[in-house]
């Protein structure tokens, strides 16, 4: 069995349960002193923090640490993102993190290692920052797996190393402890420790959300491990610490805070999609509705994407079928996001039919799709609904598709789809456009007119163009029915039914 696949949520499934360890004296707690000391020693760069994946948790996490003072060794497989981070630059535009690098880099307290081994020798506090996504519905562990081996190989007496993905359940436990125990020949709670401190972050305010956001969560793979990591965080963390009782807890903690939000999704495109029918403008029902204090219905769109809401609820499931547990409305909200591209696509194609008055064979459609992010304000491409949106249009017959996008300048994925262009002019690309579908919600496409878009039908698949603006029949937005006929039909109550 690959070790690498998520079966650490029920371990009799995988790798036989590691043996209770005899219970040992409690030790007494460490005395405030010594959380001074701990405190003051990495502020003052004696204590070193190594982060391990400088992407977009790992990057704002670095630049975070350097802004509070501390040295931070930073290590990325990828060869290219270290070159940038030399430079003071990320891959990423996120608010503060090139100039951190930068006053980092030139104080020389921020150091680029291409040896992960080393970087585990020569820090005290290891974060592993890599992605963890999903194959199959199982989390695929490799990266997770790789740089635990590494940490191990340069793991010292008194070091801390903590995992910060999303993971399913009794990752930490299982499978992370078990390689550092293993590989360095060290035992957890008595020569080192363990957390897992599940990263939290909203991309494009990635720092904010550290500093000043949340709490941290943070477990411990015991009473040792979650002391240390408490005065650690709270360096950090200004909303302070949240202490959970295992990193089992914790772990799932974070998959609730992504199954909560892709399931309220899916129930406000659910009631987009029938608001459409019957004549009603969702968008003015729901900014009423979450007037209530009760009721905190999301956005619709046009699909979910990104590393984190269309993953968890996978992982949630797998863990659910493997404990024979049935999870439908989990499983129901996922079915319901996925489905959004298909449905935006009909919704988008069947507006032209009927509004256009000279209409196209599909084939001859110019299509501009807005936004290959997966949401707006970042460039992150990871699960973008727009990649699903264009094979939507394949199977209609549509060729010819543009992607437009401010941030994304070049992106490999699209080279799979033939004939498929990005530009990062807008003007060019709304240029000749029959149909315009946003699937992004980026700042300057909620600003368009009818200048720049000609002759062509808009759907807005984010609900982000303000529908009094003088568009006509025209714009299409997800979630508004104003221009269909309600096919209701209201039977008036008899006597009868108030006896």
């Amino acid at each position: 069995m690959d070790r690498t696949r998520s079966d650490v949520s029920t371990r009799e499934n995988a790798r036989p349960a590691r043996p209770a360890r005899p219970a040992r004296p409690a030790r007494p707690a460490r005395p405030a002193k010594y959380h001074e000391e701990l405190a003051a020693r990495i502020k003052n760069g004696n204590l070193k923090i190594a982060i391990y994946g400088l992407g977009h948790v790992g990057a704002p996490l670095a630049a975070t640490w350097i802004r509070a003072g501390a040295s931070v060794i930073g290590f990325d497989k990828s060869e290219k993102v270290r070159e940038y981070a030399r430079e003071g630059r990320t891959q990423i535009p996120e608010p503060h993190v090139n100039e951190t690098f930068s006053i980092g880099l030139g104080e020389n307290r921020f150091l680029i290692y291409d040896d992960p081994v080393a970087a585990s020798k020569d820090s005290f506090f290891k974060m592993i920052c890599v992605p963890v996504m999903a194959e199959n519905a199982n989390a695929n562990l490799q990266a997770v797996e790789n740089v635990a081996s590494n940490i191990a190989m340069g793991l010292k007496r008194g070091d801390v190393v903590a995992l910060t993905p999303s993971v399913p359940p009794g990752t930490t436990e299982d499978f992370v402890l078990p390689i550092l125990e293993e590989k360095s020949r060290l035992e957890c709670e008595k020569d080192f420790f363990v957390v897992y401190n599940p990263e939290r972050i909203y991309e494009g305010r990635a720092i904010h959300d550290i500093e000043d956001g949340y709490p941290a969560i943070v477990a411990g793979a015991g009473p040792q491990s979650l002391n240390v990591a408490s005065v650690i965080y709270q360096l950090i963390f200004k909303k302070g610490v949240i202490k959970l009782s295992s990193p089992r807890t914790a772990e799932f903690e974070k998959l609730i805070e992504g199954v909560y939000r892709d399931v309220n999704i899916a129930l406000a495109n659910e009631l987009a999609m029938i608001s459409e029918r019957i004549g009603v403008d969702f968008w003015e029902a729901r900014n009423a509705a979450n007037s209530q204090s009760y009721c905190h219905l999301h956005r619709p769109g046009i699909g979910v994407g990104g590393a984190c809401i269309p993953v968890y609820p996978q992982f949630v499931l797998d863990i659910a079928s493997k404990k024979s547990i049935e999870s439908p409305i989990t499983k129901s909200g996922r079915l319901v996001n996925d489905r959004m591209p298909s449905y935006a696509v009909n919704e988008a194609l069947s507006a032209c039919q009927r509004i256009q008055t000279k209409t196209k064979n599909l084939k001859d459609y110019r299509v501009t799709l807005l936004g290959l992010a997966f949401r707006g304000g970042v460039s992150d491409t990871r699960l973008s609904p727009t990649y699903r949106v264009i094979e939507e249009l394949f199977k209609k017959g549509v060729k010819n598709i543009q992607v437009h996008d401010p941030l994304v300048l070049h992106d490999p994925a699209l080279l799979n789809y033939h004939g498929v262009s990005l530009n990062s002019n807008l003007a060019l690309s709304l240029r000749g456009a029959d149909l315009i579908i946003i699937v992004a919600d980026h700042t300057e496409y909620s600003d368009l007119n009818v200048e720049e878009v000609g002759n062509a039908i808009v759907y807005d698949g984010r609900g982000i163009i303000d529908t009094s603006r003088p568009f006509g029949p025209n714009l299409v937005s997800m979630g508004i029915g104003k221009n269909m006929a309600s096919q209701l039909k209201i039977q008036k109550p008899s006597i009868r039914d108030f006896r």
